[in-house]
């Protein structure tokens, strides 16, 4: 599975526990070239040291709900590199009050803001990568099991993970002539920035490695494997998939025996 010669695109790098960070480290290490976004100049320190770890110093600032932002980046991708190979958006957001409670209890600002920054990001990115993949590319996304399953204090992001979903399966639809692929990797709980977030979020994590058939959670390089896979030609054949990395969690309709 050799990246040799393919230039990737990774969006939502916080720190060295992202999942993004997991997948570009293992997309480097089989032989792509990076770059980066970030958004804002706090993000931009934490990422540049990350980035320059892998041989990057290509950084642009990105914000999702900025198309003028966006234009800029996009348009820096093709002065400097011209085309793309691979776009990875790891990028999803909701407000912590909306993981915390009742769903019920949602707001309408905070539905749409979960909505537009965790799905219509995906769409704006893919519908500017698009004319950078003359000879075709893949775009990963990442969702969560709950998009289909209630999750305690998911909430709204479970929402906007299972549009997400969705979304890949009509881009997919959309740009598979042109020989773009488009997945999404669901892993289960990470110890992220973004998951701590979540209410409960310590006990999803110990519950899950409890019960997973593997008894284990993700670990990135796993993650990153799948993604080197989805992006390689050995992956040539798989679009519009929604593909599990999570100790097979998703198959169980209870919990283990010894855990009822």
């Amino acid at each position: 599975m050799n990246l040799s010669g393919k230039r990737a695109l990774v969006m939502g790098v916080a720190n060295d526990h992202s999942i993004a960070w997991g997948i570009a480290k293992a997309l480097h290490g089989a032989g792509a070239e990076l770059a980066f976004t970030y958004q804002g100049e706090a993000f931009g320190r934490r990422v540049a040291p990350l980035a320059a770890s892998v041989g990057s110093d290509f950084l642009v600032d990105a914000d999702v709900t900025d198309d003028a932002s966006l234009d800029r980046a996009f348009g820096g991708i093709a002065d400097r590199w011209g085309t793309l190979d691979i776009l990875v958006h790891a990028i999803a957001f909701a407000r912590k009050d909306e993981l915390q409670g009742r769903f019920v209890d949602t707001s309408r600002d905070g539905f749409q803001t979960a909505l537009t920054i965790s799905c219509y990001s995906l769409i704006e990115v893919a519908r500017r990568a698009r004319p950078l993949m003359p000879n075709g590319g893949t775009i990963l996304t990442l969702t969560y099991q709950g998009s289909n399953r209630v999750t305690p204090h998911y909430n709204v992001m479970g929402v906007a993970k299972a549009a997400l979903e969705s979304a890949v399966r009509y881009l997919a639809n959309d740009l598979g002539p042109e020989q773009i692929r488009v997945n999404v990797i669901s892993p289960g709980p990470m110890k992220t920035l973004a998951g701590a977030a979540i209410g409960g979020a310590r006990a999803t994590f110990r519950h899950t490695e409890a019960n997973a058939p593997l008894r284990s959670n993700a670990a990135l390089d796993a993650i990153g494997g799948t993604a080197v896979w989805l992006c390689s030609d050995a992956g040539r054949c798989t679009t519009g998939e929604v593909v599990r990395v999570d100790g097979g969690f998703h198959v169980l309709g209870m919990p283990q025996a010894e855990n009822l």
